[in-house]
């Protein structure tokens, strides 16, 4: 038999299809683990196997993909992993049996999800270590790296597995149209550094479709010792009758093989949505086809922007204005209806008793109001508060978020409080359901790379955001230590300052002053008014967050109407007090939109502070 060099220079190659869509297809869950079906269903990869190599696939890459010990234990299967690895090997060999191929050992980047901390690179490389040296054990034929969109990650893999001493390696990058990769590269970059770390062939695959793919790959140059292959997606997916659906037919694949054969293609395969049908086409039309031995790269003229434009400042910084004076901030809800003439009233009246900023939540819990997005355009246009958006990551899923960012970076919003948000299930739509692809730490990870002028995809953005980033911090816990780690976590991702969970006792606000000081960062501490007794009680004991102490809740307890209501904001500013003489940032939530209880207080302590 031909070696796998000689192959790849004397004809075209052809390499199978997606595993997963395909897998999709015949009725696994998408949300299943791919690898596990080694183990529990391996008649069904081996079948997968089988129909590319029927089709006429050369290439046959196992079920490896995600195969690390990081990516199983989300489905607790860390402890399988040498069991999957050599079943998926095992499986298909099975499948190739005497027939002329090759098996792939497959290899994806090790995907962190949005919500979850980075992984450090001592752990990347035991995490990568450890699938190249199973795959290796089980007598591969080829390491196939694939997906990679960080170049340092791809290289770092092919270093581990030359010292493991793999001989046979392919690099696949995903790069969408633009020509670059996620970590900034050009293709012509990485694919040379790629060959210069011991790639015996490069190519892209799993973000471009036929016509993008073909578009990347007129601007490589081709030198003879150079071997080159693409994976192309069947177009882009649609959703269709609860399922993704590709539309690029297997003709349309047949129809262009010779366009990539002179683009110095030595393996063409396929990708996401690609079937056996759509391998069959291309193996027909690469018959007696050879690749060329040398290509010219088409040059293009590209308008570069120089350095990142910074989104123009329309709102001064809350953070600058702290080390001028106290900073008195109120959560002022949105309607809950389309009427906003009683909100713009509390709007005004609260400029004017002294507040700096006004902070509009993004549905809390989980109750339908206006956007808070709409509300801040109107608080600018009747005020100079400067508004603080609450961003939830319960409502919009990681595009969604990112686009509204965005928008907001456009328009000069510059304070965000980073949420994670109360689930969908408990408000006033139950049928609604949760998305949180992020987490608030994801959350402000996001904010920080947009600031940077990059997206969650690592794509620049030819721009930054000016954001100021806030986080929650609740003391009303018992596991008070825990809360300030997770703090701590939030800070070291990007927060600049914190805002609490309102407070209802006096030694609590004197812990928080002791814990969160060192911290050098800018604390809001909440303050709420009580209203009456059973204000108190709900509070306490449905609210997430809310601790209110029995003493006080006793106090409320004989207390009925306008009685109940002095009470609960005279208690308030005895504590706007308390919280005064140790920070210099409050803010005050206003219960009900009874906005005139907010503005006594800021006028009573705004008075007190300055006697």
């Amino acid at each position: 038999m031909a070696t796998l060099i000689d192959r790849l220079n004397e004809s075209l190659l052809i390499g199978d299809g997606a595993l997963g869509t395909y897998l999709y297809s015949l009725g696994v869950p998408r949300n299943y683990c791919i690898e596990e079906l080694s183990l529990s269903q391996p008649y069904l990869i081996e079948k997968v196997h089988k129909d590319y190599i029927e089709a006429g696939a050369k290439i046959i890459r196992a079920n490896t993909a995600e195969a690390n010990a990081y990516h199983l234990s989300f489905f607790k299967l860390e402890k399988k992993l040498k069991e999957i690895v050599s079943s998926s090997i095992g499986l298909a060999k099975k499948a190739l049996g005497f027939k002329e191929g090759w098996i792939a050992g497959t290899i994806n980047p090790i995907w962190v999800r949005p919500a979850d901390p980075p992984i450090d690179l001592s752990t990347r490389r035991t995490l990568y270590e450890e699938q190249i040296s199973l795959l290796l054990e089980e007598g591969c034929d080829l390491l196939f790296f694939e997906t990679f969109t960080d170049l340092s990650d791809l290289l770092l893999g092919l270093e581990l597995a030359r010292n493991k001493g793999a001989q046979f390696l392919f690099a696949f990058v995903a790069s969408f149209e633009e020509g670059k990769l996620s970590s900034g590269q050009s293709l012509k970059e990485a694919f040379s550094k790629l060959r210069e770390a011991g790639a015996l062939l490069v190519g892209i695959n799993g973000a471009s479709g036929v016509q993008a793919s073909l578009h990347l790959l007129e601007e490589i140059e081709k030198k003879e010792t150079d071997l080159l292959g693409a994976y192309p997606n069947a177009g882009k997916p649609e959703f269709y009758e609860g399922k993704l659906t590709y539309s690029a037919s297997p003709s349309y694949f047949g129809q262009n093989v010779l366009k990539f054969v002179e683009e110095g293609l030595n393996l063409l395969g396929g990708d996401y949505g690609t079937e056996p049908v759509h391998v069959a086409a291309m193996a027909q039309a690469a018959v007696g086809v050879k690749p060329i031995k040398r290509k010219l790269a088409k040059i293009r003229l590209r308008y570069e922007v120089g350095e990142k434009e910074t989104l123009p400042q329309v709102e001064p910084s809350l953070l600058d204005r702290l080390n001028i004076k106290p900073v008195f901030m109120v959560e002022y809800d949105s309607p809950k209806t389309l009427s906003m003439g009683k909100f713009l009233e509390g709007v005004k009246a609260i400029e004017k008793a002294g507040a700096d900023a006004l902070t509009l939540a993004d549905n809390s819990l989980a109750i339908l109001r206006v956007s808070n997005f709409a509300a801040a355009i109107h608080v600018r246009r009747v005020s100079k508060l400067i508004p603080v958006l609450h961003v939830a990551c319960r409502d919009r899923n990681l595009l969604g978020l990112q686009s509204e960012l965005m928008g907001l970076g456009t328009l000069g919003f510059r304070h965000i409080l980073a949420l994670t948000g109360d689930p969908a299930k408990s408000g006033d739509h139950p049928g609604a359901t949760s998305v949180y692809d992020l987490n608030s730490i994801g959350l402000i990870r996001l904010l920080a790379g947009l600031n940077r002028g990059v997206n969650a995809a690592g794509k620049d953005l030819k721009g930054k955001t000016d954001f100021i980033i806030g986080c929650a911090f609740n003391p009303n816990t018992v596991q008070f230590d825990a809360q300030v780690r997770k703090l701590e976590a939030k800070l070291a991702a990007g927060a600049r300052f914190v805002m609490t969970q309102p407070v209802f006792d006096f030694e609590l606000i004197k812990k928080i002053f002791n814990y969160l000081k060192p911290l050098g960062v800018p604390v809001f501490v909440g303050l709420m008014p009580i209203l009456n007794y059973r204000n108190a009680e709900f509070l306490h004991n449905e609210v997430p967050g809310i601790s209110i102490p029995e003493k006080i809740r006793r106090r409320m307890k004989d207390l009925e109407g306008e009685k109940a209501t002095e009470a609960g904001v005279e208690f308030a500013r005895e504590l706007g007090e308390e919280i005064l003489s140790h920070f210099r940032a409050i803010y005050l939530i206003t219960p009900f939109l009874r906005y005139d209880i907010s503005v006594r207080l800021l006028e009573s302590l705004q008075s007190t502070k300055t006697a």
